[in-house]
This record gives structure tokens, sequence and C-alpha cells, in this order.
């Protein structure tokens, strides 16, 4: 890929429409400074106090957010509640001007936030505390399910293709239900032309007929295997990947962390290794996934081949791991700009 070909991409990008399917989370971050906690006069417990406080659509959230820096018009398809932090989450991303027709609003239903506190120690240390998690935990119902079914049948028609997130670790209380899994596979079927994208934490390998993505840990769980002694994360990529292909007759992306990674088109051919873009100083690992899924899926339906696309994801997780404690984004100006920072990269071409 040269600069030329990268621009082009990035321009491309802006008329891909994409559903985000999946678990909406609120981000919560509540920012605390030890030098003024109290003590709880109640029951003689410190008390954290609050200075400020953040909040960004988090799981599915994020990937929207992430297409949404790269120009990609999005539609959101998942729940909300209608308590406040569901008004927090569809106000931030009805200011990114995400389509909600999608995003159905349900009654007693607590919306999945992730309460975030940051600690401020008096020596300046800023670090995260124990994680406060909200989320459904029984059985999503047929009313819902119903509901985006309906909706995803709607939206899918008028859109280049989906990207799934499946978050919730609890099987069938996140909205990527067992009939919504059935529902994908019908849609994947109907319009084989569309991308449709899987990450999931825990059900990889119940999908059919899909794209997955995925990390080593989870490929290996997805496909059966076992890891070999001594066996090399691209290995094992390659092996799995291979495996999962040819069940669902779909490529299969595997992220290999600070090693890049490794795209598996075809079960019997080899796969293909991109080593990722070089960084220097502190990093954050939290949402490169994400920023993965995101632009290869995103770059997949402007009709950019696969490899190709992953060059993408690389650049793009190579951005987001440098932004500390918030939802790291990257545009297409700072994609250009890793460009141009990293000329001995082996799959980049220099236009003399």
């Amino acid at each position: 890929m040269n600069r030329k070909r990268l621009e082009q991409i990035l321009s491309d990008l802006k008329r891909v429409r994409l559903i985000v399917f999946g678990d909406y989370f609120l981000d919560y971050y509540l920012m605390l400074e030890r030098r003024l906690s109290e003590i709880s006069v109640e029951t003689g417990l410190e008390a954290f106090q609050v200075v400020s406080t953040r909040k960004y659509p988090g799981a599915a959230g994020t990937v929207v957010s992430n297409l949404r820096s790269l120009g990609v018009n999005v539609l959101a398809l998942g729940l909300s509640g209608d308590d406040g932090n569901g008004f927090e989450l569809r106000k931030k991303l009805t200011e990114n001007n995400v389509d909600l027709r999608g995003l159905l609003e349900v009654s007693n239903y607590d919306t999945p936030t992730y309460m975030k506190p940051m600690m401020a120690e008096t020596n300046g240390e800023v670090h995260e505390l124990n994680r406060m998690d909200v989320k459904h935990r029984t059985q999503l119902s047929l009313d819902a399910e119903d509901g985006l079914i309906k909706k995803m049948q709607q939206l899918l028609p008028e859109a280049d293709g989906m990207l799934v997130v499946d978050q919730v670790h609890e099987r069938n209380c996140g909205v990527v239900t067992d009939r919504l899994r059935s529902e994908l596979k019908n849609m994947a079927a109907k319009y084989p032309q569309k991308i449709i994208s899987v990450d999931s934490r825990d059900y990889l390998s119940l999908f059919e007929g899909v794209m997955l993505k995925s990390n080593v840990s989870e490929v290996l769980r997805a496909s059966g295997l076992e890891r070999k002694p001594d066996e090399s994360p691209c290995a094992i990529a390659d092996r799995c990947g291979r495996v999962l292909n040819s069940r669902t007759g779909k490529p299969v992306v595997v992220t290999l962390g600070s090693e890049g990674l490794y795209l598996v088109e075809n079960a019997h051919t080899e796969g293909c290794y991109l080593s990722s873009i070089p960084v220097s100083g502190p990093i954050d690992i939290v949402g490169a996934g994400d920023s993965v899924n995101a632009s290869i899926g995103a770059a997949l339906c402007a009709g950019v081949p696969l490899p190709e696309a992953g060059m993408l994801g690389n650049l793009v997780a190579s951005i987001v791991i440098q932004q500390i404690g918030v939802t790291g984004m990257a545009t297409p100006d700072q994609v250009l700009a890793q460009f141009d920072a990293h000329p001995d990269v082996p799959y980049f071409e220099r236009i003399k």
C-alpha cells in the first residue's frame, strides 16, 4: 500500500453505511481525588469525592465512535433503557450524528453501563479503581428479540454491511441471543454481497455464514483446538482460522496483540500475517480490538481487499493504543500522519 492508495481508501470510507448491531453500553468515568476524601460519619469508611465525570458510548458504541471518526455513516441497532444512562448514551450517539432508528428504547431495562472510578492520588498518579458494571442479567424478552429482528430486516437492505458486537458473557442476556444469531445467518444467506462481521468474546463458535474477528485465545476456544507446545501466535491463528473458515466459508481476522494481525481468507491456503505498526511511549490497549473491527469492516464494505483492510486496521490500532485513559479513535489525518511516520513497515510502499 502506498500513500495515494491509502488516501483513496480513506476517501471511500465516507460513502460507506454500516449497521453496528450489539450491546450498547455507557462508559461512565468518575474522576476522583484522594486529597479530597472524607470519612463517612455513618460508616467510618473513606468517602471518595467526584470532581468531574466523562461519558462515552461503550462496547458497540466504541465501534461506532471509531467508525464515525473515520467518516463512516453508522446505523445503531440494539437496546437502551428509558433511564438516565440511556438518555446519556443516546445523547452522545446523536451528537456524533449516528442514525438511531434501530436503537430501541425499552421500559424497565437498565441501560448497560461500565462505571469506571479513576483515582488521582496525592502523588499525582492516576489509576482505575474497581469497575462497577450494570448489565442485563436475565434472558432477553421475546418482544425485544422481535423488535430487533424487525429493525435488522428493515435496515440491512439500505446498508453496505453490519458489524456485530457480542459483549455480554451471560448467554441470551445481551442482544445477540441464539435467536438473533440464527437471524444473522439468514441475513448473510439473503444478502451474500454484504459484509457481516462478528466480534464475540464467548460465543464465536456459534455463528454461521459470517466473517469472524477474534484474538488468539478466542480463536483457540472457538475452533476447539489445543495449543501445541511452543506454537507461535501466527501458527495458532493460521491453524484455528482455517478450521473456522471451513465452517463459515467467510474470512477470519485474528488480532495478535503487539505482534499485529493474521488474516485467513481460505481454509486451503496459508493466511496473511501483517506485523504491527511500532509505537513508543505509554500505551493503553483498551479499545484496540474494536478499532480493528471497525476499520477492517468499513474498508471491506468500501470494496477494499482484505490484506489492505488489515493494513488500515493496524494503522488505526497503533493510533488508538497511544491514547491513554480515553476511548481511542483515529481520524483520516491521523492515519495518514502515522503512515508517513513509519516508512520502514514492510507492506508500505514509498513512491520516489
